[in-house]
């Protein structure tokens, strides 16, 4: 039998013993602290993360679970992320986020864990938490909203308010409706409808194997996430008698199945960076590479906005996730393990397509080869990612002139200038957004178009950013340009008029100017007056310790892992 970690806190008669149980008791059983598992239930629950904040109705479910199964459920209260509401960005947080419970995790009298998340950045910093610190956790996603309708027709929450802004500037949408719309956007609790970074996380964190197979997508209002959570924390305390830690079930296995459903899903190009960043604190070898070689032939098969038409509530009723990888089931790596310590191709002799308009069958993809593609050239030595099943199949292979913006601040204030030299042949660049330079790598790659092109019609541009986009965000854009701008990257040395070369079958993103006149360039000042020059706190010590998007823009003095000793005593 494994012996408690618990133990090293609660078990003896000394006086630190004593203090740990005396401070602990109140009102708990003397049985409480002799061979019965400490279970931490790290609850991202918060009013100020809206997505998330059901979590302590999901948090009680876990509890009963724990409970039932002979353990002692304690709620851990850890840093929550809303993405909507956080400036500059919630990713300038993920890696404190992922620091601080991995810290509390290790640094408090717990045998394993349930972790419990929801909005975009909630899963990853978990992940990373419980990969650095290694004690058995298991995921429950909080899960996503109910569809909402305006006027008839469902809402994808994040994909129409990129569509429907937009048809505001057009002329095309009045302000009264659009301001009417925003009350029907959000229907019920839960993350995002469509299929952006938190829908996307929380199915690539079951194909990972951190989730119980089956839960990833159900709907955050449906009775069944409850049981669902109820069986986790039985799972959990199983999981600390057979000492199922992260790292005797994640390798390398694992990633491939991750990148395959990230694939036929069409998911968020933002699970790149997260899972790049989870493996490193794993020490598995992961790369942009693995993500084309793996990925990008891998079919679409969830018909979800924001690339195509359903919604996640859809998603769920025609089989989920586990229905698109049987789909696959030839590409995926059947060795790897899940939770259960059954093998994840375990888990899909039983799950049907139920209707074959949401998740397509393999002889009828949505998209032949719809994976995120990588890019490397001149403008992108260490890489850039493009989603083409997002993208305008016309633009997947474009030469257009660069229309240069030095900062977010600079393309807010000129986009619309009737005066500005743009057509839409343009390729709109916006540098100064990287993890180091803005900071945080925020989600604003997919800007929005110049006003007097959509007054033409226009819908799409190709654009190019060392920033992230939404996963709820749709488009031709070339996004995660690494190195980033401020990091000395080409992108600093991009001037209006330059041509801009787009080819994605060919994996290139390139500027058509000699290498000798690029080497006699300089950074544009007005750019490198705007990069993040924060003087103190989280912003000075991300600023400077941010690794590249192409490596998990992870800290790099968090790369790794310490596990879960604590070699000193607290009295």
């Amino acid at each position: 039998m494994v012996r408690l970690r618990s133990a090293q806190w609660y078990a003896g008669q000394d006086r630190n013993a004593y203090i740990h149980r005396a401070w602990m008791r109140r009102g708990v059983p003397g049985d409480a602290f002799t061979g019965r598992p400490q279970i931490a239930i790290a609850n991202s629950a918060s009013d100020l993360a809206p997505c998330n904040a059901h979590l302590d109705e999901v948090a009680s479910s876990v509890r009963d679970g724990v409970y039932e199964a002979g353990g002692i459920p304690l709620d851990l209260p850890v840093v929550s992320l809303g993405e909507t509401n956080v400036r500059p960005t919630a990713m300038l947080w993920r890696n404190m986020a992922a620091m601080a419970t991995e810290e509390m995790l290790r640094a408090n009298p717990i045998d394993g864990v349930v972790l419990l998340g929801g909005c975009d950045k909630t899963i990853p910093s978990l992940l990373m938490a419980a990969a650095s610190v290694d004690l058995p956790a298991v995921v429950v996603p909080g899960g996503p909203m109910l569809t909402g309708t305006f006027r008839g027709t469902p809402l994808g929450c994040g994909t129409d308010v990129w569509r429907l802004s937009e048809e505001v500037r057009a002329g095309t949408l009045s302000q009264e409706q659009f301001t009417r719309s925003e009350s029907a956007m959000i229907r019920s609790r839960g993350h995002c409808n469509t299929m952006g970074t938190a829908s996307t996380m929380a199915l690539v964190a079951e194909a990972l194997g951190t989730v119980v197979p089956g839960v990833a997508g159900t709907p955050a209002p449906d009775s069944r996430l409850l049981e669902a959570a109820h069986h986790t924390g039985r799972l959990v305390v199983d999981m600390v008698g057979a000492d199922r830690r992260p790292g005797t079930f994640l390798t390398k296995a694992s990633f491939h199945n991750a990148i395959v459903a990230l694939a036929a899903i069409g998911g968020s190009t933002n699970a790149v960076v997260h899972l790049l960043a989870i493996a490193c604190r794993l020490g598995i070898g992961l790369s942009l590479d693995d993500f084309d070689r793996i990925g990008s032939r891998v079919p679409v098969l969830a018909d979800l906005q924001p690339a195509c038409r359903f919604l996640m509530e859809d998603f769920h009723r025609a089989g989920g996730l586990l229905a698109v990888l049987r789909e696959v089931r030839d590409l995926l790596d059947p060795d790897a393990l899940t939770v259960t310590g059954e093998p994840l191709a375990a888990a899909l002799d039983d799950a049907p397509i139920w209707d074959s308009q949401v998740i397509r069958t393999r002889a009828e993809p949505l998209v032949a080869e719809g994976g995120i593609a990588v890019l490397r050239g001149n403008l992108a030595p260490d890489g850039a990612l493009i989603k083409p099943a997002a993208a305008s199949p016309h633009l997947l292979r474009h030469r257009g002139r660069a229309v240069v913006f030095d900062s977010i601040e600079d393309f807010h204030a000129r986009i619309d200038d009737p005066g500005l030299d743009v057509d839409s042949d343009s390729v709109l660049v916006l540098r100064g957004c990287g993890p180091k330079g803005y900071p945080g790598m925020p989600e604003v790659s997919n800007m929005p178009l110049p006003k007097k092109l959509l007054a033409q019609g226009v819908r799409d541009m190709v654009r190019v950013c060392d920033g992230r986009m939404s996963g709820t965000a749709y488009g031709t854009v070339v996004l995660h340009v690494a190195p980033e701008a401020a990091a000395g990257g080409p992108l600093a040395l991009v001037r209006t008029g330059d041509f801009v070369t787009l080819d994605v079958e060919a994996r290139r993103i390139d500027i058509d100017v000699p290498d000798d006149e690029l080497a006699r360039r300089t950074p544009s000042e007005a750019s490198a007056k705007a990069y993040a020059n924060p003087r103190r706190g989280w912003e000075r010590l991300y600023v400077d310790h941010v690794l590249q998007a192409d490596s998990g823009a992870d800290l790099d003095f968090l790369v790794g892992s310490s596990g879960s000793d604590v070699s000193r005593e607290s009295h």
